[in-house]
């Protein structure tokens, strides 16, 4: 300290440090307006960008106020000296902060648009983060007159027995960022492994890849399991999938008269139940002759995995309908069996059965 404090020299300290606060007072409201027009436009990153910036703009204004007004006061050079590192380094630690958010939301941001569903493979957002976090850190230690050659030499280091130590979780972690890199899964995807595990892709983290099942239990799959696995993609390379039911009538049919009612009820079915496809063109294939029936094939459409029950359910429940109506018989199995006695065949009774001597 060169000279004694004045009142003065309180009096534009306080200034400073009240214009600090003024400012981020009125930089929060700006925010909160630029937050509002942000939700109605298109794009999300100005969303993500506003978030962000409300966590730097008031940590900026008040160390600038608190810069300003250790500047107006007499204070020695190391104390002020101390003052700006102080206040550098916070800034610092909010912009790193901020930096992390904005990149880590442009992130989300992209993995959403492209797998087009609402969840999110949170493992790239978190390895971003990670890596901003990690670079701000060793920016702040250089700011601090503290260098970090032993410390990257020290991690090369120990990075090895980390690695070796936590070979499972690395293999997980690289095997996810596979997975996601090949787009063989997004997230919103319905698989079948051959194990039998099957649902909807919720997520798809740094070691676990979690499934959500039908029932709405949610499974759990290591992505290592995951990429070592045989598994079906229901909605890849399209959501779209057709739907076979076997269905089988009596030797006495029309097939022509069959197939006839048979299309107009998968028509029906595909306009009016939600999840058909209405575009879809009625498919019949007749293919075997059964023991007791003519067994045949309708091929549907649907919109996804999990539209076929209910798909399925209303288009037997209505061709079985309409079948009794048109007088289409389905047959149940049954097997006539002729049995002999001392080389004389044995007839049977009017209501089927056998009478033996």
């Amino acid at each position: 300290m060169n000279r004694d404090l004045t009142a003065h020299d309180w009096i534009v300290a306080g200034g400073w440090l009240i214009a600090g606060l003024v400012a981020t007072v009125l930089l929060r409201f700006l925010l909160r307006w630029l937050g509002k027009h942000a939700t109605r436009t298109r794009w999300s990153g100005d969303d993500v960008l506003v978030d962000a910036l409300r966590a730097l703009v008031p940590v900026a204004a008040i160390a600038g106020g608190v810069a300003a007004a250790a500047a107006a006061l007499p204070l020695t050079g190391r104390v002020n000296h101390t003052v700006n590192q102080v206040l550098t380094v916070l800034v610092m630690l909010a912009a790193t902060i901020t930096v992390a958010r904005v990149l880590a939301g442009l992130v989300r941001a992209v993995t959403q648009s492209r797998s087009g569903v609402a969840g999110s493979a949170s493992i790239f957002v978190n390895i971003t983060r990670v890596v901003v976090l990690a670079i701000g850190c060793l920016v702040v230690l250089q700011t601090l007159g503290i260098s970090i050659a032993p410390l990257l030499t020290a991690l090369g280091v120990g990075g090895l027995a980390v690695a070796l130590a936590l070979q499972d979780t690395l293999a997980n972690l690289f095997a996810g960022i596979h997975i996601l890199a090949s787009k063989t899964i997004q997230p919103g995807d319905y698989i079948r492994l051959t194990s039998g595990e099957e649902g909807y892709v919720v997520d798809i983290n740094w070691r676990n890849t979690v499934v959500r099942n039908l029932s709405n239990n949610l499974v759990i799959i290591p992505n290592a399991q995951l990429s070592s696995t045989n598994m079906t993609n229901y909605s890849r390379p399209e959501q779209e999938m057709t739907l076979m039911v076997q269905v089988g009538v009596a030797y006495d049919s029309d097939l022509e008269h069959v197939e006839r009612v048979t299309s107009e009820v998968v028509t029906e079915v595909m306009t009016e139940i939600e999840g058909a496809m209405p575009e879809h063109e009625p498919a019949i294939r007749f293919h075997t002759f059964g023991d007791s029936r003519i067994s045949f094939t309708v091929i549907l459409g649907v919109g996804e995995f999990s539209d076929q029950y209910r798909i399925k359910h209303e288009f037997i429940k209505r061709l079985h309908k309409r079948y009794r109506v048109e007088g289409i018989r389905i047959p149940s199995p049954a097997r006539t069996v002729a049995l002999q006695q001392n080389g004389v065949a044995i007839p049977p009774q009017r209501d089927g059965s056998l009478s033996l001597p």
